[in-house]
């Protein structure tokens, strides 16, 4: 942790910033650069990369990197007609750095249909099937300014379905696994157009940066050496060197405030005493993540804002999107030992924009990876016919370097019933109402990830593995990407920020993260969302510039 300066809460601040991660740490960085003086307040603690464990009990059950539904418990329920109940439905960093530090750093750029598929498809009933208020060419040069100050690697012109790139990634791809072998070859025989995945993480040493060392724990735990690019390994270092910046650790906000003219004045937080705080601001940017940035919204409600903060529209918490997802596994007769390196090394994009005449709307990509520890694939990946107990089961359990899998990431259709609300009910550890979760996957979703996994379980069999199984398609219950519930638009009655993401009801609130998202995309949207970040701060500072924050 570099040495960093220290506002007074009773100081007026240019900026405060609510969370730490993929837009958060791009925001800090960014505006603290501009001249501007910014606080960070993280919820998590600040842990240094060489305290990060690869052990798969303090990452799951002690909750290292996650939020801890012993302390913010959640509900969940499938419509607003049912009864919600207590369960374990978000997942989201909490740590400085936030979910880009246990990512598994799969960084696709969003295609061009992404941003005007409601243009391209028309309406679909029973949703809030919308184009966003800008294109991918808008955001293009944020996309090769997140690749280039972060560092990613892969290799451009790789895919005949990539979008218009003006610049090559700054590293080389990673080295291929025997998974992305097997795949590769196998899609080939299939006519399909596999190519090196592109991935948030270092494949050679880049700006002061170590390059990976392949240690095979990307997926869910932090880097130790700082080659998975992180808020916290890539911009935070930066925002923190201008002398403007402070990240505040253990500060839980509950409320933004605002005046009678209807600005924000700062946000109210506990501290790590659990003490009332206060921090005053020029203006606030919640960058809290698709859950809690519309739970704060929420608990942000006054006479002004009954429904919320910046909710005049009703939208607040509506259209959660979190991405389908589906595997299927193959063993095969040699080792792979999939366990070492990244986790994904090669991937397909000839089905990102499925054939209307389908019937179902959607589309996604398919990668081939493994990314399951010892204990997870013990517990959790083992086929319907695999014995459970005794030496059968021990000898079943050697077949983990022998192990497999594709990925499939797919859209999210946005419905209005799925949210992020306040529970009547359960309450947080600080005495907050806790946050509900409602979900429930639009039909063409699951039908979509259906296809996905029959044409994955065809790649594995051109790969001619001796055992292949597919996890069951069923609606999910459990979210890690959570989009959508503050979307931006045009019209102030439909959306909740405009497309430079200020509020359209409050001047000086900006709202950036994945709740700003108005379609899911293919499964993969840290990238957009750093992008978006990029782009927002740009807006933000020549607003504040002018006055006009």
């Amino acid at each position: 942790m570099n040495p960093q300066i220290t506002y007074k809460p009773s100081e007026e601040v240019d900026f405060v910033i609510v969370g730490s991660g993929a837009a958060g740490g791009v925001l800090a960085k960014e505006l603290s650069t501009a001249g501007f003086k910014v606080v960070v307040l993280e919820q998590g603690r600040w842990i240094d990369p060489s305290d990060f464990s690869h052990d798969e009990i303090t990452i799951t059950n002690e909750f290292q990197l996650t939020n801890n539904p012993r302390q913010q418990p959640q509900a969940f329920r499938r419509t607003p007609q049912d009864k919600a109940q207590k369960q374990f439905a978000v997942i989201y960093g909490r740590l400085v750095g936030g979910g880009s530090v246990h990512f598994t750093g799969n960084f696709w750029r969003f295609h061009e249909i992404d941003f005007v598929e409601r243009s391209r498809r028309g309406t679909i009933a029973g949703t809030g099937f919308a184009d966003w208020p800008l294109t991918y060419a808008d955001l293009e040069p944020y996309y090769t300014k997140v690749e280039w100050e972060i560092g990613i690697s892969g290799l451009a012109g790789a895919s005949p379905f990539d979008p218009p790139r003006s610049k090559p990634y700054p590293l080389p791809p990673m080295p291929v696994k025997s998974s992305g072998v097997l795949f590769e070859r196998a899609a080939w025989k299939l006519g399909l157009h596999p190519f090196p995945a592109p991935l948030a993480i270092l494949s050679q040493p880049y700006r002061g940066r170590a390059g990976c060392i392949h240690c095979g724990r990307c997926e869910a735990f932090g880097c130790e050496v700082g080659a998975k690019t992180s808020s916290l390994a890539s911009v935070i270092p930066v925002a923190q060197q201008t002398g403007r910046c402070e990240i505040r650790t253990e500060s839980y906000v509950h409320r933004v405030e605002i005046n009678q003219q209807g600005r924000a004045t700062g946000v109210a937080y506990f501290d790590a005493h659990r003490q009332p705080q206060f921090q005053k601001a020029r203006a606030v940017i919640v960058s809290a993540n698709g859950a809690e940035t519309a739970r704060l919204m929420l608990l942000s409600r006054s006479p002004s804002f009954p429904q919320g903060l910046a909710n005049s529209s009703g939208m607040v918490g509506k259209h959660l999107m979190i991405n389908g997802y589906t595997e299927v596994f193959a063993t095969f007769d040699e080792p792979l030992n999939e366990f070492k390196s990244v986790t994904d090394t090669r991937v397909l994009h000839d089905f990102y924009e499925m054939d209307p005449k389908l019937g179902f709307y959607g589309g996604g990509g398919i990668d081939a990876r493994f990314g399951y520890p010892p204990i997870g694939f013990a517990l959790g990946a083992l086929p319907p016919d695999a014995p459970r107990w005794g030496k059968a089961y021990k000898n079943w359990l050697a077949s983990y370097s022998r192990t497999m899998l594709l990925a499939s990431h797919a859209t999210s259709l946005p419905l209005e019933t799925n949210s992020i609300s306040l529970d009547p009910e359960l309450k947080d550890a600080w005495g907050l109402p806790a946050m509900c979760v409602t979900y429930k996957d639009h039909p063409d979703d699951l039908n979509t990830v259906r296809y996905l996994r029959d044409r994955s379980i065809e790649i594995l069999q051109a790969a001619k593995a001796p055992k292949v199984w597919a996890a069951p398609v069923q609606e999910q219950s459990i979210a890690v990407h959570l989009l959508g519930t503050c979307r931006m638009g045009n019209d102030p009655k439909t959306s909740v920020i405009n497309s430079d993401h200020r509020a359209h009801d409050v001047p000086n609130l900006f709202l950036c993260d994945g709740s700003s998202f108005v379609t899911s995309g293919r499964g993969q949207p840290t990238m957009t969302i750093q992008a978006l970040a990029f782009r927002a701060a740009d807006r933000i500072a020549a607003a504040a510039r002018r006055g006009e924050v």
